[in-house]
């Protein structure tokens, strides 16, 4: 009797929630001068209003932050999420398959037209190739096989950004207003990496989601930046590779050297 008690016992405790591998305790120590929850109940800063009657001048750009440069590796970094810090695209991809924001298909125009989900991304970037290969082994005879590459978020290194340009009479100063945000992976494609957009997401659509989302500060752990202070103070290196035209065309298209750069 006393041996099948025990054996009960130790099998309680063995299966106890404490006592698993890999168990996360809700009892953990403090790992910092104090408990950090993250942003959680961070508001936008309101931007200003614009009145039509007030714009004298106005222009649409179209630029693209590189995530490989030193000042834009905020976006990038951490590729492991730990205390609260996130990369840009965990973010988004958080978000997007919570229903937070919406995310809209890839258009020539660059138009917020044709809403697509989060399943529909993931299933885009999973590359599924059939290939016939010959054992290395005798008799040396040939069989198929399926290779299944799966999403990888660290090869999202770049994002363009929509903007208008405008100077407001009213207040007579010249301001911009991000309209919407693209996040573009580097594949490999014969030896070369070729940029791949993913998705559009309206900037004003996921303003909550980017202040309630912290990003690394480099130089000072105690100030806060979210990712949409990144945007509204512009902390952060890009060119621009399109503004409007009647042509709907890139720089790259009809200007070459020292004329193509802005």
């Amino acid at each position: 009797m006393k041996k099948i008690i025990l054996s009960i016992f130790l099998t309680g405790l063995l299966f106890s929630p404490n006592f698993m591998m890999g168990q996360i305790t809700a009892n953990a120590p403090t790992d910092g001068l104090y408990q950090d929850q993250g942003v959680i109940d961070r508001v936008p800063m309101p931007l200003p209003s614009v009145r039509k009657a007030d714009i004298m001048w106005s222009k649409r750009i179209w630029r693209e932050i590189d995530f490989r440069q030193k000042m834009n590796n905020v976006f990038y970094f951490p590729t492991v999420q730990h205390q609260n810090w996130k990369s840009f695209i965990t973010v988004i991809l958080d978000a997007l398959k919570q229903g937070k924001i919406t995310a809209y298909d890839i258009s020539s125009t660059d138009e917020l037209l044709v809403p697509i989900t989060y399943n529909e991304i993931i299933a885009r970037q999973t590359d599924t190739i059939h290939k016939t290969l010959r054992r290395t082994y005798a008799p040396f005879d040939e069989y198929d096989t399926t290779i299944i590459t799966e999403f990888d978020p660290t090869q999202v290194m770049r994002l363009r950004l929509k903007e208008d340009w405008y100077f407001d009479s009213k207040l007579s100063e010249m301001l911009v207003r991000i309209e919407a945000f693209c996040p573009v992976m580097l594949k490999e494609h014969n030896g070369q990496q070729v940029p791949v957009p993913l998705f559009w997401v309206s900037y004003s659509d996921a303003r909550k989601v980017l202040a309630q989302s912290l990003a690394f500060n480099p130089a000072n752990s105690a100030m806060r930046l979210s990712f949409d202070d990144i945007f509204i103070k512009r902390l952060f290196e890009s060119y621009i590779y399109k503004e409007q035209n009647i042509f709907d065309r890139r720089i790259n298209e009809y200007a070459t050297g020292v004329n193509a750069i802005r």
